[in-house]
């Protein structure tokens, strides 16, 4: 052999030994790693559902909510926007789930001489009587949702022996002053009565 020949040999051995095969993916580790997050999100998912169930069992005292009268009289104002929740008044973080009233969904709102009809499509819709309405004001959040400063019209209202607070926004936010205006007159107005 030649000396190119022999380095032609020794380029080559040494080009295959350096040469590697790829990594072979492990995917029985991958499949037990995806199978593993899947049951640990499905364990998250069941703990919030069962803390959601024992707060309503927790709420079981409060009363069934109202429902609207058959003639509730001339509409003063609509609305319709989200319905975000109810809390117990003053504490906008202890939310109310019995009765469906921890349900966000799309309402509409209607005020009468009555009271209050919130009409919840694909959730319970109820009735606030116009004696057990307490206060309406402009706020910034509720029950985990948290909005611009007067981005929420919140009604305060009595149900059994509990405060309760209620938030909505409307589609249109410059609507919630009259409402609040609207709601207070309303309640002023009643209180002056008893």
């Amino acid at each position: 052999m030649t000396p190119a020949t022999l380095l032609a040999t020794g380029l080559t051995t040494g080009l295959a030994a350096e040469k590697k095969s790829a990594a072979v993916t492990d995917w029985a580790a991958r499949i037990g790693w995806l199978v593993g997050l899947a049951l640990f999100v499905a364990l998250v998912y069941w703990l919030m559902r069962e803390g959601w169930k024992w707060r309503g069992t927790l709420q079981g005292d409060l009363p069934a909510l109202p429902s609207a009268p058959d003639e509730p009289g001339e509409a003063r104002l609509t609305m319709s926007g989200r319905y975000h929740g109810s809390t117990t008044a003053g504490q906008w973080l202890d939310r109310i789930v019995a009765h469906g009233l921890g349900t966000r969904s799309r309402v509409e709102l209607t005020l009468t001489d009555a009271g209050l009809d919130v009409v919840r499509p694909g959730a319970t819709d109820f009735f606030i009587p116009a004696e057990a309405l307490r206060e309406a004001l402009l706020g910034k959040g509720i029950a985990g949702k948290v909005l611009t400063e007067g981005g929420l019209l919140v009604v305060t209202w009595a149900h059994g022996d509990r405060l309760i607070d209620s938030g909505f926004r409307s589609d249109h936010a410059a609507e919630h002053t009259e409402w609040v205006d609207t709601l207070n007159q309303m309640i002023n107005k009643t209180e002056g009565a008893r």
